[in-house]
């Protein structure tokens, strides 16, 4: 038993004979017994999760696994072509490109989300206002555009219906239509909700731990980044994608040969 000033944790125990994840016995209780994302959100919550939860992190985690030749899968693929004994190291160079504008944007997007809930102004009015913030300040706005999907990508459709389906209360999901709408009228063009934002919503409507979201998106990545080392095992591509760079960057500098 940890005294009061000690350091200490609530996740796992083992002795010789047994393992112990907050308090369930490992062969006993869980394997065998609860999937993967039960047992992700048991981990990292300390509960299980309900129907709905569960329904909702699987498809957030769906939606996130794979998206092509993005720059985390040509990081990950960079590495493992420089050092193809560890796989892992493909994988972790990967992830590290979860940041602020590419897959962090789904946490940076539930805290927004958050704001204008929360906000006494109402709904479409605080909508308008934080359209009008980003607008004038020229700041990202994060969980809207996109360089692939236009006029709309087309996963957030998708995920207002499982919202539907979900019967999930709906205020965030409500926020990011009234911010689409602003952002809309604000900007003078259409600009795409992308998926980041609503999967924001989705796990908002949860209460899932914003400080948790990107983890989730870490999580699924990491798998979706496992296909990409295969591919790049049994069809390598980073040759052909380092000559194309070297041609689509052409050398700025002027060389004298002798």
């Amino acid at each position: 038993m940890a005294t009061k000033n000690q350091a200490q944790t609530a996740l796992c125990y083992h002795d010789a004979t047994s393992i112990y994840v907050r308090d369930k016995d490992l062969c006993n209780d869980l394997i065998g017994k609860v999937n993967f994302t039960e047992m992700m959100f048991f981990d990292i919550m300390g509960r299980m999760p309900n129907d709905t939860e569960d329904a909702v992190i699987n498809a957030v985690m769906v939606t996130l696994m794979e998206h092509g030749l993005t720059t985390s899968a040509i990081a990950a693929r960079m590495v493992y072509s420089s050092a193809p004994e560890a796989l892992q190291g493909g994988v972790a160079a990967g992830l590290l490109a979860a940041g602020s504008k590419i897959l962090g944007t789904l946490e940076n997007c539930a805290y927004l989300l958050e704001e204008i809930v929360a906000d006494p102004a109402g709904i479409e009015a605080a909508a308008l206002a934080k359209a009008k913030m980003y607008r004038e300040t020229k700041q990202p706005l994060p969980g809207f555009g996109h360089q692939d999907h236009k006029p709309d990508d087309p996963r957030p459709f998708r995920h207002f219906e499982l919202a539907e389906q979900y019967n999930l209360p709906g205020q965030h999901i409500e926020a990011l239509k009234a911010l689409s709408q602003s952002v809309d009228e604000v900007y003078g063009k259409h600009i795409t909700i992308n998926a980041s934002a609503s999967m924001a919503a989705l796990l908002s409507e949860i209460n899932l731990p914003k400080e948790v979201m990107r983890g989730i998106a870490v999580v699924t990545r990491a798998a979706g980044l496992v296909a990409h080392l295969y591919e790049e095992m049994k069809d390598p591509a980073m040759m052909p994608m380092m000559h194309a760079c070297e041609l689509a960057i052409p050398y700025s500098g002027e060389v004298t040969k002798a």
